[in-house]
């Protein structure tokens, strides 16, 4: 079968037949804010059609200053509801399912469970543990990301690679961005390497960002890794 037009600039750098394990690949987005929203965009654009959204949060206006799918007239509206609106919107074809629920202890399993790689876009620490627990339980791949003012950080988590811990220590305390605020650009560039990573694992590519954690300083205009024990 022909791919679709709409995926003929992928051709190149990505195969006809990777394509199509794109288009078949099941991938949950846990957080649909900053890093989710962009995430989401970018993942429907190349074709990943099968995207479960989790978040129970509403828009409200401190968000408009870096979520994409945050608009005065997305305020008050479920983010996952919203997520799901503008995936169909780039992909009548697409099967996004939006579940409007707070990830914790005693539901993160059963919120990820069937998917094929999961992405990290969480925003306390608790939930980041509780989601990294699951993953690891159930063999999934996990794409985490983070931001804080003008940085941001990414990795790709496989069973059996470096804990989670590695980079928190313990699951509870103050995240970052409550104490350096959140800037556009951060969610931006840090959604991207989130969103090649989530490419890279359906595809089975190297490179992938493991057991190593890529700082992203938008500040110094640099980039460096830190090896995760």
């Amino acid at each position: 079968m022909p791919i679709e037009q709409r995926y003929l600039r992928n051709i190149e750098a990505l195969t006809e037949e990777e394509c199509r394990t794109l288009s078949e690949a099941r991938v949950a987005v846990a957080g649909c804010g900053g890093l989710g929203g962009s995430v989401v965009e970018a993942l429907a654009r190349i074709g990943v059609r099968h995207l479960r959204l989790i978040d129970a949060d509403v828009f409200d206006e401190t968000n408009l200053n870096r979520q994409v799918l945050c608009t005065e007239t997305t305020v008050g509206l479920h983010k996952a509801e919203v997520a799901k609106r503008r995936i169909l919107e780039i992909d009548s074809k697409a099967e996004p399912e939006a579940i409007v629920s707070y990830l914790d202890e005693s539901n993160a399993a059963d919120l990820i469970r069937g998917m094929d790689c999961v992405v990290d876009c969480l925003d306390t620490l608790e939930s980041r543990f509780w989601l990294a627990h699951a993953c690891q339980a159930l063999g999934i791949p996990l794409v985490y990301g983070a931001i804080a003012g003008w940085f941001g950080q990414v990795c790709t988590v496989h069973p059996g690679d470096a804990s989670f811990a590695s980079i928190y220590g313990e699951p509870f305390g103050t995240s970052q961005h409550e104490r350096l605020g959140s800037l556009p650009f951060a969610a931006y560039a840090t959604a991207a390497v989130q969103s090649a990573e989530v490419v890279k694992v359906l595809l089975e590519r190297p490179g992938q960002i493991r057991n190593r954690l890529l700082m992203i300083d938008l500040l110094d205009g640099s980039m460096d890794d830190v090896e995760l024990a």
